[in-house]
């Protein structure tokens, strides 16, 4: 496995047929599926590990991030990356002002409220890594459903050369969603944090059965968190606009719960 440090290292591969993953770093089983799919899907795999200042607000989590980069270096040789992009933040951010990215208004809400400038940090750094990586394709998880639409977005927009593909959640086996955050949940929060998988569960299990109406199914998911605090439980298709009844392969079920100090998000594909 080659490590590149900067940008002359990328370009020193002259790989063919690219398969792309970025991360943060922290991973867990979510990434590998990520990754293994990136190896059957392409000739040539590359990882990034990069926690991405731009993202964070300035009450978030960033210098607490975890950052297990030996372990990380293992489990990427171990899996076959065949190269690992683990760039300094002055090398991605090389001016003191950056250019920044708006990303489409009808496609904000949800996390953008509650997370105002997220969404063009993370625009900003996937774009950058897109120009230096030159995938052929990129691999993101359907968990953070709204990054994935926004990515989507602005693919198509700007005729960027690279096809997203989404990949289903992986889950632990109590259902949970992996997360590199769930490491911050204590063993009597990881119990609570599983009424948010239930909640899910519930819904879907309910518009099986007939129901399809967004005020039934989701006062069905508000009863399962209770206490938590639910930040959002929305119904929307997937252009995120809401909905008034699902739309069979065009809709989503959003959600984001605290627990504890932590933010868990998952959500619902129907």
């Amino acid at each position: 496995m080659q490590i590149c440090e900067s940008p002359a290292d990328l370009q020193a591969l002259k790989a063919q047929n690219v398969g792309f993953v970025p991360t943060m770093g922290a991973l867990h089983a979510g990434h590998l599926s990520l990754i293994e799919r990136a190896k059957a899907e392409n000739a040539f795999v590359v990882v990034s590990i990069f926690v991405n200042p731009t993202q964070f607000g300035a009450n978030e989590d960033f210098s607490q991030y975890p950052r297990p980069i030996e372990k990380d270096l293992e489990l990427c040789a171990k899996v076959g990356v065949d190269a690992l992009f683990t760039p300094k933040a002055d090398t991605l951010y090389p001016f003191k002002e950056a250019v920044s990215l708006t990303p489409p208004k009808d496609l904000l809400g949800f996390e953008a409220d509650i997370r105002p400038g997220h969404f063009g940090g993370v625009l900003q750094v996937v774009l950058k890594l897109f120009n230096l990586v030159r995938p052929t394709k990129a691999y993101f998880g359907q968990k953070d459903a709204q990054q994935l639409l926004i990515i989507q977005r602005a693919v198509a927009d700007l005729f960027l050369p690279v096809e997203v593909v989404a990949c289903p959640t992986l889950r632990d086996s109590d259902g949970l969603a992996l997360s590199s955050r769930n490491a911050y949940l204590s063993p009597k929060e990881r119990q609570l944090a599983l009424k948010i998988p239930k909640a899910l569960t519930t819904i879907k299990e309910a518009y099986e059965a007939g129901i399809t109406q967004r005020a039934s199914l989701l006062t069905l998911g508000q009863e399962v968190l209770s206490p938590l605090e639910v930040q959002y439980l929305a119904l929307v298709n997937r252009q995120l606009l809401p909905l008034e009844r699902i739309e069979p392969n065009n809709s989503l079920i959003l959600t984001a719960v605290k627990v504890g100090t932590t933010r868990l998000l998952d959500n619902l594909w129907l």
